[in-house]
C-alpha cells in the first residue's frame, strides 16, 4: 500500500473545537519559541483562555466552525476516486506496478491527529507512507511542524517502511496556472485594468525570518510567478502587491499589514487572493471575507478568490504530485 497524508493546520468543528485548535496550536514549539515545556504550556493555555471568546465569536460569523475540515474530505474523497478510476483523468504507468494507493487526511491542531489515523491501517515494511503538506510555502511554522509531528507518530507506530516527504511546491508550473484560472475567473465582468490583486499572506513574526526560514522569501517569489503567469495571458492589474494578515501581540511582524494596505486602494476595487492556504479555513472565510471586507465596505468591488479546495484541477496537480513522488 501507498498511504498518501494530506497534511494541514486543522480548525475547530464546533466551539470546543475551537479550544482545543488555539491550545494546540500555541504549544506547538514552532508556534510559540518556549523550551521549557512546562512554561509553553502553562503561557499557550493563558493564550487560549484570552482569545477564546474572540475567536468564538469569529467563527459564528462563518457558520460556527471552520470549513476545513469538510473541504478537506472532499479533497481526500475525490483524490481516492480519481486513484480507484480506471479511466481516470490523469494517465497511469502500467509499469511501475502503484499498487494500491490511499488517500486519508491528517491535522496538526485538531483531530484527526497522526496517531489516529495511523491505527486505522495495519502497515507493513513493503509500505510506503507519503506525507503531502498543504503547504505552499516553506516554513518551520507550517509544514516543518506538521511534517515532524507526523514522523513522530510513524516512529511510535512502529512504522519501518518507506516515507516520501512531499516538498513545497508554489513553483510549480501546473500550480500557478490554475491559480492564475480562479483569479480570472473571480473577477467577472470587472476589468482587471481597473482592479488592484492583493496577495494576502499569513504573517509571522519578524524574528522567525531573521532566523533564517524561508517562508518571505518563498511568498514573495510565488507572487512574481503568479504575477508574470497573469501577464502571460494578457491579464495585466492596476496594481499588483502582497500583503499580511493574521498577526498577534506586541512583537513585531511581517508588513505591509492588509489592513494598512486596504485603505490605500485608489479605485477602491480590490481581489484579495489567500496565497498561502490551499484550503480555506478560518482566517480565508472570516478573516478576509468578514473582518477585512469591513475595511472595505465602501468598495465599489470587494472579492476574495477561494482557495484550490477540492476543484478538480487542484486534484489534478496533487496527483501528479504524488505520481512523481512515487
Amino acid at each position: 500500500m501507498k498511504l498518501v497524508l494530506i497534511l494541514n493546520m486543522g480548525g475547530g468543528e464546533d466551539k470546543a473545537g475551537v479550544k482545543t485548535f488555539l491550545l494546540n496550536m500555541f504549544k506547538d514549539p514552532a508556534i510559540l519559541p518556549i523550551k521549557n515545556n512546562l512554561i509553553r504550556s502553562c503561557v499557550a493555555q493563558a493564550i487560549t483562555t484570552w482569545r477564546y471568546k474572540t475567536a468564538a465569536k469569529n467563527y459564528d460569523a462563518i457558520g460556527g466552525k471552520s470549513p476545513i475540515g469538510e473541504l478537506t474530505r472532499e479533497l481526500v474523497e475525490k483524490l481516492n476516486a480519481h486513484f480507484e478510476r480506471e479511466n481516470s483523468t490523469f494517465s497511469f504507468d502500467k509499469n511501475k506496478n502503484l499498487g494500491e494507493v490511499k488517500f486519508d487526511y491528517v491535522f496538526n491542531y485538531t483531530p484527526p491527529f497522526a496517531s489516529e489515523v495511523l491505527a486505522k491501517y495495519t502497515l507493513s515494511e513493503k509500505d510506503t507512507v507519503v506525507l503531502l503538506p498543504l503547504y505552499p510555502h516553506d516554513s518551520v511554522t507550517t509544514n516543518r511542524s506538521s511534517v515532524k509531528a507526523a514522523k513522530v507518530a510513524l516512529e511510535k507506530s512502529g512504522f519501518c517502511g518507506k516515507v516520501v516527504e512531499i516538498q513545497p511546491f508554489f513553483e510549480k508550473t501546473s500550480f500557478c496556472e490554475l491559480i492564475a484560472d480562479d483569479i480570472e475567473n473571480a473577477l467577472g465582468s470587472e476589468s482587471a485594468g481597473e482592479v488592484e490583486l492583493i496577495f494576502s499572506a499569513h504573517s509571522l513574526p519578524q524574528k522567525v525570518i531573521n532566523s533564517g526560514d524561508l517562508y518571505e522569501a518563498h511568498v514573495k517569489s510565488h507572487v512574481a510567478l503568479l504575477n508574470g503567469t497573469l501577464l502571460g495571458r494578457g491579464v495585466r492589474f492596476k496594481a499588483v502587491r502582497l500583503a499580511y494578515q493574521s498577526r498577534l501581540g506586541p512583537v513585531k511582524w511581517l508588513t505591509p499589514n492588509l489592513s494598512d494596505v486596504l485603505p490605500k486602494v485608489e479605485g477602491k476595487k480590490a481581489l484579495i487572493y489567500p496565497i498561502s492556504f490551499c484550503v480555506d479555513n478560518s482566517e480565508t472565510d472570516f478573516e478576509l471575507g468578514v473582518e477585512y471586507a469591513a475595511v472595505a465596505k465602501d468598495f465599489d468591488f470587494y472579492r476574495v478568490v477561494k482557495a484550490p479546495n477540492s476543484s478538480d484541477a487542484f486534484v489534478r496537480f496533487l496527483s501528479n504530485l504524488v505520481l512523481e513522488s512515487l
